[in-house]
């Protein structure tokens, strides 16, 4: 049944067992959409076949946790990204998947392996290929990462994002997006975690909110298309690998920074709907539990977010796990300005160098932006 939706929020709940996914929404008037995904391994009636000889993917980068949603809030954004090149290759072993070069931004991309099972992409190719109940054809997979590694930016997420993608349009985009996430979130859960703030947004864009992880449910957050929203990303030469950044969060909280951090997450849910910057980077800016911690490991943080602030920023916080610091601005002029501003603080204070980038956000995920037929 398939009834055109047009709220503001789209969900998608997920059922491992089953992998039966929902989309709904809170109101139970506002028509809905639903789907029961019955393509995986077990089910298929028959391996697909390739219809695309190859194909190449993006994937943006993505701001996860925005302050106070920790673990269950991200969003994309435009510009900033991976590429993944497939194709079928008869020098593949039938059903697996041979990664035959990795290159991009960075002296850190050194550190990847080709070994598809430690390998973001590798790792969501091979769930995709498995869900497909792909026996008969092999894969060839190269990476271009247009992230740096420890940035903050969900570099790991865009690389399984792309390469998910990639694998299931080559087979005719067989999969539901729900499926798709729960392929990423086979990799991210290797590499940094059980946490779908980054991967769910890189492969469905936009804002996204990971309402439970058990079962996954997921509701897409709608920004108002016709508002503007300008995200100014400043990174510094310094790597903060996730699980170095996770290991320092607090082991208890008081119940009124609790108090606090919730009602914080849910006025920026709601700032996100009604498409009030203001009230967005307030919120974002918030977060008493986890930033607090973090924030002191990354040299001139601190500076950097008051120089935003006093720049003209609405609101400004750590990017994921850091060291990227970002700020929100309704005008790119403007944003250009905070950026500058906020590069100088990490010089003067942290004594590091640091580029800055302002983007829009990204409506659309992840996509295949070439292919070729059989």
């Amino acid at each position: 049944m398939v009834i055109c939706n047009y709220s503001h929020f789209k969900s998608i709940s997920i059922t491992p067992s089953t992998n039966r996914c929902r989309y709904d929404t809170s109101t139970p008037r506002v028509p809905t959409f639903r789907c029961n995904s019955t393509l995986n391994s077990t089910q298929l009636r028959a391996e697909p076949e390739p219809v695309f000889t190859s194909v190449k993917s993006f994937a943006p980068a993505t701001i996860a946790n925005l302050g106070p949603g920790f673990d269950f809030l991200g969003c994309a954004v435009d510009g900033l990204g991976d590429f993944v090149n497939l194709r079928v290759d008869p020098d593949v072993c039938p059903g697996e998947i041979s990664i035959s070069d990795i290159h991009g931004t960075g002296t850190s991309v050194k550190k990847l392996s080709k070994n598809p099972l430690w390998n973001c992409a590798g790792i969501a190719a091979i769930s995709v290929m498995r869900r497909l109940g792909i026996r008969s054809v092999g894969l060839s997979l190269s990476l271009e990462k247009g992230l740096p590694l420890g940035s903050g930016l969900g570099s790991s997420a865009a690389s399984a994002a792309a390469a998910a993608v990639a694998v299931n349009e080559i087979f005719g985009g067989k999969l539901p997006v729900s499926e798709l996430v729960l392929a990423g979130l086979d990799s991210e859960q290797k590499v940094s975690g059980y946490h779908a703030d980054n991967v769910a947004p890189a492969i469905m864009g936009g804002f996204v909110l990971i309402r439970s992880y058990e079962p996954l449910d997921i509701i897409r957050l709608t920004f108002p298309t016709e508002k503007e929203l300008y995200f100014v990303l400043v990174s510094p030469e310094f790597e903060a690998p996730t699980k170095k950044m996770r290991a320092v969060l607090p082991k208890e909280i008081q119940m009124s920074d609790h108090v606090w951090n919730c009602s914080k997450a849910g006025a920026l849910v709601a700032s996100v709907l009604q498409g009030d910057l203001r009230g967005l980077g307030s919120a974002l800016s918030s977060d008493k539990i986890v930033e607090p911690k973090r924030a002191p490991l990354i040299p001139g943080m601190e500076a950097v977010k008051r120089a935003a602030m006093e720049a003209g920023a609405f609101g400004c916080t750590i990017s994921g796990a850091g060291p990227t610091a970002v700020a929100v601005a309704n005008d790119e002029e403007r944003g250009r300005e905070i950026g500058h501003r906020m590069v100088d603080a990490f010089m003067n204070d942290g004594n590091l160098k640091a580029s800055a980038v302002v983007s829009k956000l990204d409506r659309v995920g992840a996509r295949v932006i070439s292919s070729s037929s059989r």
